[in-house]
């Protein structure tokens, strides 16, 4: 009988802390004072520069992106890129057609053997068959690369323009210097080191 009556005064106690502890509402005020009127209007260089944009116009057409972003000197880079890989393909593509008709010619004639060669020629079927094989690989190898260099100039364009807003620390230098270190192993070394300073 004893702990039941301990029991239950110690439930009214208990009970009697929630209900007090939802009746209580505390309110508090927070103030500001502002002692001037100026504002700045930032603008930012997300909302000139949207890498959407930039990833739309350079895969639409090569280096638009570019002059989205006002990188005008990355498309000499990006042109010359695919001029070069064009030319390589197209030189290779004429190589891989002037062997192909110097072997068939071989075939037409009859010279099927690995070591059968025409009259006036000095390479022999089994070159023609290497030679048309190497040329093919070779041109579709560079046509690969003209197809990484169509996405290569996309990423530029879309990373360039998230870099935009990216702050650079304006304490950070990079200077190549004088280095002089002595190694116990290799002895007295001189030359020259990067030093990155933030």
């Amino acid at each position: 009988m004893k702990n039941l009556v301990l029991l239950s005064v110690f439930t009214f106690l208990l009970l009697s802390q929630l209900h007090a502890q939802n009746n209580v509402v505390v309110t508090e005020s927070d103030s500001l004072i502002v002692e001037s009127q100026d504002t700045v209007l930032l603008k930012s260089y997300a909302s000139r520069y949207n890498p959407r944009k930039a990833l739309l116009y350079a895969a639409i057409l090569p280096g638009l992106g570019q002059i989205y972003n006002k990188k005008y000197w990355k498309l000499p880079l990006v042109y010359g890129g695919f001029f070069g890989t064009t030319y390589a393909m197209l030189f290779y593509n004429d190589l891989y057609r002037d062997y192909k008709r110097e072997l068939f010619t071989n075939l037409e004639l009859g010279l099927t053997g690995d070591s059968d060669i025409r009259s006036g020629d000095v390479y022999t079927t089994k070159n023609y068959r290497v030679a048309v094989d190497r040329a093919k690989r070779s041109r579709d190898f560079w046509l690969i690369m003209m197809g990484a260099m169509y996405l290569l100039q996309i990423v530029d364009a879309h990373v360039d323009a998230h870099l935009k807003e990216f702050d650079l620390n304006p304490q950070l230098r990079v200077s190549i210097e004088p280095m002089m270190e002595q190694n116990y192993m290799l002895g007295k070394q001189t030359g020259f080191s990067l030093v990155v300073k933030f």
